[in-house]
């Protein structure tokens, strides 16, 4: 974000808004962070997973797709569940994110495909 003011925390380093994890998801936030922090959105896609039985993919989706757009917020996340299922939804032009799959391969991406 350009022009931030000096002395401005983001929500990245808030718990819950820009990164969240229990027993049963974690995410790690990145965007509009005054939107995130609103919503709590690292922690509403956990609580959708934990209490909701939402697969994480959905959850993210849901989140990151909805509710933060519709506060006039974008970004993305990173969002895993337990049993290592992920999800790197994101409502903007790209979002740099890496992962390793189950065989050890790396993976590194910018743009959605």
């Amino acid at each position: 974000m350009t022009n931030k003011r000096w002395g401005r925390v983001g929500d990245s380093p808030i718990i819950g808004a820009g990164t969240y994890a229990n027993a049963h998801c974690a995410v790690s936030a990145t965007g509009w962070g005054e939107f995130y922090i609103r919503s709590v959105a690292a922690h509403d896609i956990c609580a959708r997973v934990e209490y909701g039985k939402q697969p994480v993919a959905k959850a993210a989706d849901a989140v990151v797709m909805g509710v933060v757009p519709k506060l006039g917020g974008d970004g993305g996340v990173i969002a895993l569940d337990a049993n290592g299922n992920f999800a790197t939804p994101f409502n903007t032009d790209g979002m740099y994110r890496g992962w390793v799959d189950r065989n050890g391969k790396v993976h590194v991406a910018l743009l959605k495909d």
